[in-house]
């Protein structure tokens, strides 16, 4: 028989961190269903709270050049 002896975490903080959600923490509602590995979470992001992300892209010219969105 071996002996596996684990570096770093305690066996306890790694299952904490795979129980952990990966929900956005900046939802505006945020809901867990069950417990466990079984659990269930749930981040709602109501309409005026949208972000835009990376840079801003005026998108394809049409035939005229004209650039639709935000230039």
């Amino acid at each position: 028989m071996v002996e596996t002896k684990l570096s770093g975490k305690s066996m306890e903080q790694r299952i904490a961190d795979r129980l952990k959600s990966s929900c956005d923490p900046g939802a505006d509602v945020h809901s867990k269903q069950g417990e466990g590995p079984t659990r269930v979470h749930t981040s709602i992001h109501h309409g005026g709270t949208a972000r835009k992300h990376g840079s801003v892209n005026p998108g394809e010219g049409d035939i005229d050049g004209h650039k639709r969105g935000v230039v």
